[in-house]
């Protein structure tokens, strides 16, 4: 484990968050196994030498219009700065409310509590029981060398830079200015993933009002 004069830049908010919060660990069939600090999980060199796997969410909201809401991540995030993602990307703890398995109703009460955290969108716009669980991937990507991953709006500036939504075009625009490097625009690996290999599809499904037919949580997709 790194030193700590090593986190000496560490904003204040996320170095709290970094020690403070416990991740779920998870087997590669996602599995419960354990729990461990935020910091430990995302430090890439405990994820080669222990092979830490922690459990990890994404939201895709969508507004009337079809619109997918995406954020750039604060410059203050430890893990992919200032990259652009989906709505919310964050981890369920190991707490009671989001330990629960049943329906998975711990990962659900997670999302909520973080679209408050991040945007500022109150648990009685986004309802647990109106998420849609769609299905689960793993992955493994590294931030910077030393960090890894293997997992009415008011932004927080603590957690967002800004926000927008966006229509198919105008994703298609940020993907092709981000493979060309242009205007530092990055994407999040795990986001990058997702429109890969499934939200074109997803997307279909939420403007016909099926998604419930692309609902796979039996599969783990292991992806890269």
């Amino acid at each position: 484990m790194a030193g700590a004069g090593d986190d000496a830049g560490m904003d204040a908010v996320q170095k709290r968050l970094m020690f403070e919060d416990e991740c779920i660990l998870v087997d590669e069939q996602d599995k419960i196994v354990g729990h461990e600090s935020k910091y430990n999980c995302h430090l890439w060199e405990k994820i080669e030498s222990e092979n830490l796997l922690h459990r990890a969410f994404s939201v895709f909201l969508f507004n009337s219009k079809y619109e997918l809401l995406l954020q750039q991540r604060s410059a203050t995030k430890v893990t992919f700065p200032l990259v652009w993602t989906n709505t919310c990307c964050s981890h369920p703890l190991y707490r009671e409310s989001e330990l629960i398995e049943e329906n998975y109703l711990g990962v659900r009460n997670a999302a909520q509590r973080k679209l408050l955290d991040e945007l500022g969108i109150v648990a009685e716009d986004v309802p647990v029981d109106q998420f849609t669980s769609l299905g689960r991937i793993l992955y493994k990507a590294p931030s910077d060398g030393k960090w890894g991953e293997h997992e009415g709006l008011q932004p927080n500036p603590d957690e967002v830079a800004d926000v927008k939504y966006v229509n198919r075009e105008q994703l298609k625009e940020l993907l092709r200015k981000a493979d060309a490097g242009e205007d530092g625009l990055k994407l999040s690996p795990w986001f990058r993933l997702v429109v890969d290999n499934f939200l074109m599809g997803w997307w279909d499904h939420v403007e016909k009002g099926t998604l419930n037919e692309v609902v796979d949580m039996e599969t783990i997709h292991k992806l890269k």
